[in-house]
């Protein structure tokens, strides 16, 4: 049978249109702290037809794609001009990322990339790899990206080609298609893979949130989630370095934790979505967990709910890097809305919504974990006796 190459792209179109077009829908699943949209938001098929196919069918009679998407996910996040913006992380066949911004008109569906991935400059040392991007809008005016670059390290053993040195790069836009490039962040603490900044002066000083370790997957000696300041954001150098989260022995955040996007001003503290991570038989499994800072030392921590906030939950745990949730960016709406875009191992992008009044109440009044089963149990017992002689 003779190959129809024009009805085959058209095919293609239809099956694209589909997809991006197609209504979210929440899921019935019910815990009062957020609710989960069924559909991801963005996947490898999400990506443009262009990208992908070379479109002139003299060039490529048999309609080959050329280029190939593995996987869209670790997406930062913000409103511009109205829109629901997501910078995603998209990475090709060739195990490359890059980054690309989707937009949609109310943030649960219709997530459409704009015509372009970004041209991230180069400095003298260009970039091996790129990914994890969190968008911040400063008070100077500027939107920052502050993303992993991922180099070869140049001391590794003859034949080793699978040692790395990872850092926090940096640019900054006005329009988030203009993109200048500072100097990669100077910290004497370790590698750093998880570097977000915070969106006001303190003290006249850029703050950032920082995860130190020893190396590219290792931790060592380092993690836990750091914070300093940078006097001058051209010569990020950064100063007073310390950690304000540590890793807990058998905790969800045991082996290494992270912050994700840049935190949301409450008038009771700064709401802070982070990922933890431990060690188990299947490999390290991410979750994603909540905290709060005092509104003006946010360096503080005044709350952090037991457990995790989002867990893995059945195709969730299947992809590239099975078990894992993450999350690099959130938007809060004027309204009190938030949506919580996370990524699903390593694959895809999801979204939970909820409000800031319930993410308040629920770092407020979540008991903590206090480290022990008795004390679990003790905690369970707590709820129990209160909830004695309640109807229902």
């Amino acid at each position: 049978m003779k190959f129809d190459s024009q009805q085959k792209l058209q095919e293609i179109i239809a099956e694209y249109e589909a997809l991006v077009s197609k209504k979210n829908v929440l899921s019935s699943e019910y815990n009062g702290i957020y609710q989960r949209y069924k559909n991801p938001v963005l996947t490898a098929q999400h990506v443009p037809i262009h990208w992908k196919f070379d479109l002139d069918l003299q060039r490529n009679p048999l309609l080959i794609q050329r280029i190939g998407v593995n996987a869209v996910f670790n997406a930062g996040a913000m409103k511009f001009n109205g829109k629901y913006i997501l910078c995603a992380r998209v990475e090709g066949w060739d195990r490359k990322s890059y980054f690309a911004i989707a937009e949609s008109p109310n943030g649960i569906d219709n997530f459409r990339f704009w015509d372009e991935p970004i041209r991230i400059p180069q400095l003298s040392n260009p970039d091996t790899n790129v990914y994890d991007m969190r968008l911040t809008k400063h008070d100077d005016g500027f939107i920052y990206g502050i993303f992993c670059t991922e180099r070869k390290d140049s001391n590794a053993p003859k034949g080793d080609t699978s040692s790395a040195i990872a850092n926090a790069g940096i640019v900054r836009t006005k329009d988030l298609k203009q993109w200048e490039r500072l100097p990669d962040l100077i910290s004497n603490t370790g590698q750093q893979r998880n570097v977000v900044l915070h969106p006001h002066f303190v003290d006249g000083k850029y703050m950032v949130y920082t995860r130190p370790q020893d190396g590219f997957i290792d931790v060592g000696s380092g993690g836990g989630i750091g914070l300093g300041y940078i006097t001058d954001i051209t010569n990020p150098v950064v100063e007073q370095e310390h950690i304000i989260h540590n890793k807990q022995y058998h905790t969800i955040y045991e082996l290494k934790n992270g912050l994700g996007p840049a935190p949301i001003k409450t008038n009771k503290g700064w709401l802070h979505l982070a990922h933890g991570v431990r060690n188990t038989a299947a490999g390290l499994r991410y979750v994603l967990y909540m905290f709060m800072t005092e509104l003006d030392k946010p360096d503080q921590i005044i709350a952090v709910p037991g457990g995790y906030f989002i867990a893995p939950e059945g195709d969730e745990r299947v992809g590239d890097v099975s078990n894992v949730v993450f999350a690099n960016g959130w938007i809060a709406d004027d309204d009190g809305t938030v949506y919580i875009y996370y990524a699903s191992s390593d694959t895809r992008m999801h979204v939970a919504v909820s409000t800031i009044e319930r993410l308040v109440d629920y770092c407020l009044n979540t008991p903590a974990d206090k480290y022990y089963s008795h004390e679990s149990v003790n905690t369970i017992i707590e709820l129990i006796n209160a909830n004695k002689g309640v109807r229902v």
